[in-house]
């Protein structure tokens, strides 16, 4: 029989590998330096991003693990910041879908070509809050009730491991024929499928909560 805990992180990981991939600053520096300056930029710009995963994922669970622990006011304060957060940020998924967006990435594209390629996706990812927010509301879900001293240190691992492995196939992948043409045509509709998800997500950290 598999152990109790591993439903959970199966589940966890499904959901941090979709937001992986929700439409942001990394996905479009990515992308945009994957198609048009090659692998080794791509690959440079990961590591950068998933050095930034690793801080980010270390402030959101390291800081809901000490707040759960005093539970009460500030489980219920944190669980609906988070919420609301996630119903925000799916909102503006769903206003994107309805909007035509097709010159996002065009215009990241603009960027200029110097400097560090690492750099630039460390700065993208830690110059992003909203990323230790998401983090936190996630967390929030998967740290509550009895576990183990070790599952806080498997989430984090999940988060940047997965960051890693993830951002490095979608590198991989961004090198075969005419995908750029295929994600811009389908930007809109994983736009109102990651919208529809984070506000499920609120919905049952709410429900949670209360």
């Amino acid at each position: 029989m598999a152990p109790h805990w591993l439903a959970d992180w199966g589940m966890f990981a499904a959901v941090m590998a979709l937001g992986q991939f929700s439409p942001g600053p990394d996905m479009i520096l990515l992308t945009r330096t994957s198609l048009k300056s090659g692998r080794s930029a791509g690959w440079q710009v990961t590591l950068g991003i998933v050095t930034g995963l690793c801080l980010h994922a270390a402030l959101a669970i390291g800081g809901v693990t000490a707040l759960l622990r005093q539970g009460g006011t500030w489980e219920k304060v944190l669980g609906v910041v988070a919420a609301g957060y996630l119903f925000w940020l799916g909102w503006q998924m769903f206003r994107s879908f309805v909007r035509l967006n097709s010159g996002a990435l065009g215009e990241a594209e603009k960027g200029g070509e110097k400097g560090s390629w690492f750099v630039q996706g460390l700065l993208c990812n830690l110059l992003n809050p909203k990323v230790v927010i998401f983090f936190a509301g996630i967390t929030t879900v998967f740290l509550k009730g009895e576990h183990d001293a070790w599952w806080p240190i498997l989430l984090w691992a999940t988060i940047v491991l997965e960051g890693l492995f993830l951002w490095g196939l979608w590198v991989a992948i961004l090198q075969k024929g005419n995908v750029r043409a295929v994600y811009e045509k389908l930007g809109k509709w994983l736009d109102l499928g990651f919208g529809g998800g984070l506000w499920l997500l609120a919905i049952l950290m709410l429900w949670q909560v209360f």
